[in-house]
């Protein structure tokens, strides 16, 4: 039967790093595999599993285990995307097309594992596992060529290609670099670029340190900051798909980070359409703008009072 303790052996035994051999990787294995303590080994299954109800609630109802919710990213950074990287478990293969951060983003263990871990105990193991060592190394690049193939392409300023990770969020990002600061900022140089995987994808710190904004670990950048020279502006954007406008709040804590600034602070946030605009309307902060990218030419500004008069 099925076992935290050999759960353990297998990861070991399946070429995994030792910090995955431990207890919180044993029980993750168990928990993709849908193994509950009586379940042989050869009931292993395939299942698309989220980290909170797909493997956290699953250990919990069937193991006893009690991990804080907060724990959900340890399981996701610290089990689950080693996993992945060794050819354990696959992230979104339901989906491919889901956004890192969608709600539904989810983990299966991989066919090839699979086939190992059903077989474990019999005289079928040790042929399993040593076919699943061989084929590991082209596996993991065969998924990492159509995760490339799936990202985002995004044309920075200096005319070079960065590659964001799938989802809205991003392509409201590429839009707000390619469409937005052509229109706006003419010129302005790309001095940081977000990415919902990897968080920082573009990061010019001595740049903006010259500029007197100090960044550090604990700051929360924007999702795209672009520096207009000859404006002398540096412009703070934020793009929202679901949540993250320029609230009053968050116009605090981007004003508290660049009080060093020499230059002049513009924030706006940027959006995909009108109908997520509507969605944050009563949200955006005052003093400052708002761009939408199926609008890419006009520019709505909650700063009246620099634009009040009649057209010519």
């Amino acid at each position: 039967m099925a076992s935290v303790e050999e759960a353990q052996e297998i990861l070991k035994a399946l070429g995994m790093p030792l910090p995955q051999h431990n207890r919180m990787a044993g029980l993750t294995l168990l928990a993709l595999c849908q193994l509950k303590p009586d379940s042989p080994w050869s009931k292993a299954a395939r299942t698309r599993c989220t980290v909170t109800k797909g493997v956290m609630d699953f250990l919990r109802e069937h193991y006893g285990t009690d991990y804080a919710p907060n724990t959900r990213e340890t399981f996701r950074r610290q089990v689950l995307h080693q996993f992945v990287l060794e050819g354990i478990a696959e992230f979104n293969p339901f989906e491919p097309g889901l956004p890192t951060n969608s709600p539904r983003a989810h983990y299966a263990v991989t066919t090839a594992a699979l086939s190992a871990v059903r077989v474990f105990g019999s005289d079928g193991w040790r042929n399993a596992m040593e076919l699943f060592r061989q084929n590991r190394t082209a596996l993991a690049e065969l998924r990492s060529r159509k995760r490339r193939r799936r990202r985002i392409p995004v044309r920075i300023p200096e005319g070079r290609e960065l590659l964001l990770s799938p989802g809205k969020h991003n392509e409201v990002q590429k839009a707000v670099v390619e469409e937005f600061a052509p229109r706006f900022a003419p010129g302005a140089h790309l001095l940081y670029l977000g990415d919902t995987e990897k968080k920082t994808l573009r990061l010019n710190q001595d740049a903006l340190a010259r500029m007197g904004v100090g960044v550090t670990a604990h700051d929360k950048l924007p999702d795209v900051i672009l520096h207009d020279e000859e404006r002398g502006w540096l412009l703070f954007v934020e793009a929202v798909t679901s949540h993250g406008p320029v609230t009053p709040k968050r116009l605090i804590e981007l004003t508290e980070m660049a009080k060093g600034a020499e230059v002049g602070l513009v924030f706006v946030t940027a959006f995909p359409d009108l109908a997520e605009f509507r969605r944050h309307i009563d949200a955006i902060a005052w003093e400052t703008e708002v761009w939408i990218a199926d609008r890419p030419d006009h520019m709505i500004h909650y700063n009246g009072d620099r634009f009040l008069g009649p057209r010519r």
